[in-house]
């Protein structure tokens, strides 16, 4: 469902048409090449031991009765690393090549079961992993700490003693605090009606991508070295292994393999540095693969997290004061995403005093990484759920409560930034008047609604665009396709030269044939790589109109370009047939040679957006056990360049978000092991677990793009959490306030 603003005129062809996938044949077909999927003559495998102490000094690594077996060829452990000092930052995005180096392979210690110890190559998986079991290792056990909220006691075991954080006296587990603050949270209490004070948890998850981290990786020591691996980005994978293993940066050449869902647990590296120095051992490709097993031990979930808020309204449900503090679990290295949970919670309403802390906190697990707006939907959750109670408390209509505290376009969140025009009253009134909202209720059903905020990105993105002879067009960006962004480069190409987007093909780039390109993430890859597109065509054809001019013999100000040809701008231009695409392609060696464009620039001009979710549940009095009867999401789009990848977008995310809100989570034994390594026992959602979800796409287009598109990976993410946690409250009678709520939970709750 699309419902365009009433002041757009849409008179496209392609931009807004969801054409066919131009990878999707060889998706369905088995033909398209992943990561595990490659091979190479001579290559042989690379495998990782892995610690059994969630926490451990280690004293010594005895290698060598592995490096003796027949079929081994190369052993390696941190000390093939050079040393990344940890008091020097390595800043990279939102994450530090310092965590990231020792996340591939321990160094001073063990902070994790399954943090990476050593790694051997061999002709062999079964030989590789006999290896293994012949590396001896001697470790100094130590207590372990898990849980957010151990981790900040007083008695809690200390991760780093080099950890020291202001207003804190001595070691601590707390890395970092921030304060978001604006006008006098004490004067906003005084001046409240309604106090409410509530305290919630959130487990960490997982991002529930299908498809392991892999990579085979050639080293060369007179030429350049190759990685092929499955990324959200491929210059992230190059910088990281140059910085990570020692090598200059023009001596990797990184190529992306098709990408089997990443959601943000892959723009970070976990095999290829370790991949190289081992290849560089040998001599030999080394193709490495994680297992599922893996995957869940030892590297990045979603932050878990704990939190304490204070809310003051009016009678008439005016928001007053917010004061409170989000603990964000880290993983073992500082870097959790606590900020974005103290900013983007509360950037839809306009909240004159708050006081809120956010504290990253580290523990005994795995660095988190990026889960589709990470901080965002844990801290919604927090404030969603307060203020439906307050609508309950006051007898006010929780739309109208949101409504009533709205932010305008031209005021400032509480961290100072605007949000402009992101659609609050749009999506809301969407949803609000949607059918679903006129479904009855029966006994044991409920439902919830929820908002939330996701300010998008841009950053850096490059393209080239390449007229072959024939008049068929190749447009080339640097960014991995995990969410649709080649199908919407093909309809902008095809929209600005005129032609059927059937005769455009689309590429990613490897690191050595396109310009510099950010990461996949922060929803920002169709709104940046749509500008430098965009850019690269325009070139394109500004060179047609000039090739026409000189075959005419005439001024190329006397030129238009238009349905694909180019044409005499009026008649004092003089009376010449059309030239075609195709035409010009044809003549391209006699008027000039190749027709081609490449743009590369750091994209600004990003708009966040807002998204407005209603569900309805029933809860089973008996067993605990939640359905979801019916599912509507709306969301400000900007502009959908290819409306279906942005249905299944909204769809995913809040696929997604079911899961978080009712069964995922990560359990953990006392010894510190993760239990549920797996997806048999991490319960993610199935297609009989989801009812039908209603997308509804709100067009509200970003002024600073020329295609007005905002950025929606990630934003429905954001409001199921609150959204279901609602619905469940008002169906039982009961609320719950840590996720997930699985049915032994909700079943607890029932009987109080």
């Amino acid at each position: 469902m699309n419902e365009i603003s009433p002041n757009q005129t849409l008179e496209n062809k392609w931009i807004g048409q969801s054409t066919i996938r131009p990878d999707g044949i060889d998706k369905v077909t088995g033909s398209a090449q992943y990561a595990a999927d490659f091979t190479m003559p001579g290559m042989v495998w690379g495998k990782v031991l892995r610690s059994p102490h969630a926490h451990a000094l280690i004293k010594k690594i005895d290698t060598s009765k592995a490096e003796a077996m027949k079929g081994v060829l190369a052993v390696m452990t941190g000390d093939d690393f050079p040393l990344l000092p940890l008091d020097v930052p390595l800043p990279t995005g939102p994450n530090d090549i310092r965590w990231i180096s020792r996340g591939c392979m321990a160094r001073e210690k063990i902070l994790y079961v399954g943090h990476p110890v050593a790694a051997v190559a061999a002709i062999s998986q079964s030989i590789a992993a006999a290896a293994l079991e012949l590396i001896e290792v001697e470790y100094e056990v130590l207590p372990h700490v898990i849980n957010v909220d151990a981790a900040m006691a007083p008695d809690a075991p200390i991760l780093h003693d080099w950890v020291k954080t202001d207003g804190i006296d001595g070691p601590t587990n707390i890395s970092n605090i921030m304060t978001v603050k604006t006008g006098d949270v004490d004067q906003g209490f005084a001046e409240s009606d309604l106090v409410l004070e509530r305290e919630f948890k959130s487990a960490a998850v997982h991002q529930g991508y299908i498809e392991p981290q892999a990579c085979i990786v050639s080293y060369k020591p007179d030429a350049q070295s190759t990685i092929w691996s499955s990324s959200q980005g491929q210059f992230m994978v190059r910088g990281l292994t140059a910085t990570i293993t020692g090598m200059a940066t023009g001596d990797i050449k990184a190529i992306p393999a098709e990408i089997g869902g990443g959601f943000g647990g892959k723009t970070i590296i976990y095999l290829e540095p370790v991949a190289m120095v081992l290849s560089k051992k040998c001599g030999r490709p080394v193709k490495m693969q994680n297992s599922r097993e893996d995957v869940f031990h030892s590297t990045g979930p979603a932050a878990g997290m704990s939190a304490h808020l204070k809310v003051g309204v009016t009678k008439d449900g005016l928001l007053k004061a917010v004061q409170g503090a989000y603990n964000f679990q880290a993983g073992c290295y500082p870097g959790s995403p606590v900020g974005r949970a103290c900013h983007f919670s509360f950037s839809c309403y306009d909240i004159p005093h708050a006081d809120v802390q956010g504290l990253d906190v580290v523990s005994n697990r795995p660095n988190v990484a990026a889960y589709r707006g990470p901080g965002a939907p844990q801290g919604n959750y927090v404030f969603e759920a307060i203020l439906d109670e307050i609508a309950e408390e006051l007898g006010i209509d929780p739309w109208e409560l949101r409504l009533r505290n709205a932010l305008a376009a031209d005021k400032p969140t509480i961290y100072g930034a605007k949000i402009g025009e992101a659609g609050i009253q749009e999506c809301i009134d969407s949803v609000r008047h949607h059918p679903n909202a006129d479904a009855k209720l029966g006994p044991n059903q409920g439902r919830g609604i929820a908002i939330g905020y996701w300010g998008n990105a841009g950053g850096e993105s490059s393209a080239q665009l390449h007229i072959n002879e024939d008049g068929t067009a190749l447009v080339i960006t640097g960014h991995p396709d995990i969410g649709g962004s080649r199908a919407a480069m093909v309809n902008i190409v095809a929209e600005k030269l005129g032609i059927d987007y059937r005769k455009v093909q689309a590429q990613i780039g490897d690191t050595n044939n396109v310009g510099i390109s950010a990461v996949t993430g922060g929803s920002r890859v169709t709104f940046a790589a749509a500008i430098v597109v965009n850019e690269a065509t325009d070139t394109v054809i500004a060179t047609l109109k000039g090739r026409a001019a000189k075959t005419w013999g005439i001024d190329v100000e006397a030129v238009e370009w238009r349905d694909g040809a180019a044409h005499p701008a009026g008649s004092n231009a003089g009376e010449f047939d059309p030239l075609s695409l195709a035409d010009l392609a044809m003549k391209a060696e006699a008027t000039g040679g190749p027709i081609t464009a490449a743009v590369s620039k750091n994209t600004t001009g990003h708009m966040g957006v807002v998204g407005a979710h209603m569900v309805d549940v029933e809860v089973d009095p008996e067993t605990g056990h939640v359905k979801i009867l019916r599912y509507t999401a709306s969301q400000d789009v900007g502009r959908a360049i290819h409306p279906a990848y942005v249905e299944g977008q909204i769809q995913g995310g809040v696929v997604q978000g079911i899961g978080w809100a009712l069964n995922e989570e990560f359990i953990y034994h006392e010894s510190g092991r993760l239990d549920n390594a797996g997806f048999l026992d991490y319960r993610m959602p199935v297609a009989s677990d989801l009812p039908e979800i209603d997308a509804v796409m709100i067009e509200i287009p970003n002024p600073a793009h020329p295609f007005g598109v905002k950025g929606v990976g990630e934003i429905p993410l954001v409001p199921p959490l609150a959204a279901i946690a609602n619905a469940i409250a008002n169906a039982s009678g009961k609320r719950l306030y840590e996720l997930p709520m699985s049915p032994p939970k909700v079943l607890k709750a029932l009987s109080e």
